[in-house]
Protein backbone atom coordinates (compact mmCIF):
# COMPACT_ATOMS: atom_id res chain seq x y z
CA UNK A 1 0.00 0.00 0.00
CA UNK A 2 1.30 3.30 -0.96
CA UNK A 3 1.72 6.11 1.39
CA UNK A 4 0.01 9.56 1.20
CA UNK A 5 2.77 11.40 -0.26
CA UNK A 6 3.98 8.37 -2.68
CA UNK A 7 -0.03 8.87 -3.68
CA UNK A 8 0.17 12.71 -4.23
CA UNK A 9 3.35 12.59 -6.22
CA UNK A 10 1.57 9.57 -8.68
CA UNK A 11 -1.36 11.69 -9.07
CA UNK A 12 1.03 15.51 -9.37
CA UNK A 13 3.18 13.31 -11.95
CA UNK A 14 -0.27 11.87 -13.75
CA UNK A 15 -2.05 15.70 -14.13
CA UNK A 16 1.23 17.37 -15.01
CA UNK A 17 1.91 14.46 -17.96
CA UNK A 18 -1.50 14.89 -19.23
CA UNK A 19 -2.06 18.75 -18.87
CA UNK A 20 1.47 20.38 -19.32
CA UNK A 21 1.85 22.51 -22.50
CA UNK A 22 3.95 21.28 -25.40
CA UNK A 23 7.27 21.72 -24.77
CA UNK A 24 9.23 23.12 -28.02
CA UNK A 25 11.95 25.48 -26.31
CA UNK A 26 15.05 23.92 -26.46
CA UNK A 27 16.14 24.37 -22.81
CA UNK A 28 17.93 21.77 -20.23
CA UNK A 29 16.16 21.09 -16.64
CA UNK A 30 18.71 23.12 -14.81
CA UNK A 31 18.22 26.30 -16.38
CA UNK A 32 14.32 25.81 -16.13
CA UNK A 33 15.27 25.33 -12.12
CA UNK A 34 17.16 28.25 -12.19
CA UNK A 35 14.71 30.61 -13.68
CA UNK A 36 12.32 29.03 -11.26
CA UNK A 37 14.48 30.24 -8.41
CA UNK A 38 14.42 34.17 -9.70
CA UNK A 39 10.75 33.76 -10.27
CA UNK A 40 10.16 32.50 -6.48
CA UNK A 41 12.76 34.35 -4.81
CA UNK A 42 13.56 37.42 -6.91
CA UNK A 43 16.77 39.90 -6.13
CA UNK A 44 19.37 36.96 -6.42
CA UNK A 45 22.37 36.61 -8.11
CA UNK A 46 25.08 34.15 -8.90
CA UNK A 47 26.35 32.80 -5.56
CA UNK A 48 22.58 32.27 -4.85
CA UNK A 49 22.01 30.51 -8.12
CA UNK A 50 25.82 28.47 -6.96
CA UNK A 51 24.16 27.65 -3.87
CA UNK A 52 20.66 26.17 -4.93
CA UNK A 53 21.95 24.50 -7.80
CA UNK A 54 25.19 23.16 -5.48
CA UNK A 55 27.62 24.20 -7.98
CA UNK A 56 30.22 26.59 -8.23
CA UNK A 57 30.13 30.01 -8.44
CA UNK A 58 31.91 29.72 -12.22
CA UNK A 59 29.65 27.18 -13.25
CA UNK A 60 26.59 29.05 -12.31
CA UNK A 61 27.84 32.04 -13.80
CA UNK A 62 28.16 30.14 -17.20
CA UNK A 63 24.67 29.01 -16.78
CA UNK A 64 23.70 32.54 -16.65
CA UNK A 65 25.55 33.51 -19.23
CA UNK A 66 23.64 30.87 -21.46
CA UNK A 67 20.52 32.49 -20.39
CA UNK A 68 21.30 36.01 -20.79
CA UNK A 69 22.79 34.90 -24.37
CA UNK A 70 18.90 33.23 -24.58
CA UNK A 71 17.29 37.00 -23.35
CA UNK A 72 15.45 34.45 -20.57
CA UNK A 73 17.38 36.84 -17.90
CA UNK A 74 18.84 40.19 -17.76
CA UNK A 75 21.21 41.59 -14.73
CA UNK A 76 20.45 44.75 -13.17
CA UNK A 77 22.82 46.55 -10.76
CA UNK A 78 21.78 47.21 -7.27
CA UNK A 79 20.42 50.65 -6.99
CA UNK A 80 21.74 50.69 -3.65
CA UNK A 81 24.99 48.88 -4.13
CA UNK A 82 26.07 49.31 -7.51
CA UNK A 83 28.67 46.46 -6.73
CA UNK A 84 25.69 44.14 -6.50
CA UNK A 85 24.00 42.65 -9.86
CA UNK A 86 21.00 41.03 -9.58
CA UNK A 87 19.31 38.27 -11.93
CA UNK A 88 15.70 38.90 -13.39
CA UNK A 89 13.69 37.20 -16.15
CA UNK A 90 12.84 38.62 -19.13
CA UNK A 91 9.25 38.96 -20.66
CA UNK A 92 11.07 36.13 -23.21
CA UNK A 93 12.35 34.10 -20.14
CA UNK A 94 8.87 34.40 -18.03
CA UNK A 95 7.12 32.98 -21.23
CA UNK A 96 9.39 29.65 -21.37
CA UNK A 97 9.47 29.18 -17.97
CA UNK A 98 5.35 28.94 -17.63
CA UNK A 99 5.70 26.93 -20.86
CA UNK A 100 7.96 24.27 -18.96
CA UNK A 101 6.27 24.83 -15.89
CA UNK A 102 3.01 24.95 -15.88
CA UNK A 103 -0.13 22.89 -16.87
CA UNK A 104 -2.25 24.43 -20.51
CA UNK A 105 -4.27 26.50 -19.40
CA UNK A 106 -6.88 25.13 -22.20
CA UNK A 107 -6.46 21.59 -21.29
CA UNK A 108 -6.87 22.48 -17.33
CA UNK A 109 -10.15 24.60 -18.22
CA UNK A 110 -11.09 21.19 -20.66
CA UNK A 111 -10.83 18.88 -17.21
CA UNK A 112 -12.09 21.64 -14.63
CA UNK A 113 -15.17 22.00 -16.85
CA UNK A 114 -16.03 18.25 -15.89
CA UNK A 115 -16.03 18.87 -12.84
CA UNK A 116 -19.37 20.60 -10.70
CA UNK A 117 -18.53 23.58 -8.71
CA UNK A 118 -17.89 21.76 -5.19
CA UNK A 119 -14.99 19.52 -6.97
CA UNK A 120 -13.64 22.73 -8.07
CA UNK A 121 -13.55 24.12 -5.17
CA UNK A 122 -12.13 21.19 -3.31
CA UNK A 123 -9.51 21.13 -5.75
CA UNK A 124 -8.64 25.02 -5.51
CA UNK A 125 -8.56 25.33 -1.83
CA UNK A 126 -6.27 21.32 -1.58
CA UNK A 127 -4.02 23.13 -3.61
CA UNK A 128 -4.62 26.94 -2.13
CA UNK A 129 -3.65 24.85 1.05
CA UNK A 130 -0.48 22.36 0.10
CA UNK A 131 1.33 25.68 -2.05
CA UNK A 132 1.05 27.98 1.21
CA UNK A 133 2.35 25.52 3.43
CA UNK A 134 4.88 24.48 1.02
CA UNK A 135 5.93 28.16 1.15
CA UNK A 136 6.57 27.84 4.98
CA UNK A 137 8.99 25.35 5.00
CA UNK A 138 12.58 26.06 5.15
CA UNK A 139 14.56 22.72 3.84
Amino acid sequence: MKNKADLLNQYWTDIYFHLHYIHTDKITHQAIRIMQLIDKQGNIGVSEIASFLNVSHNTASEHVKRLENKQFIIKKRDPADERKAFICLTGRGKEVLDRNTSLDQEKLKQVLNELDEKEQCAIEQALKILSERAKQCKF
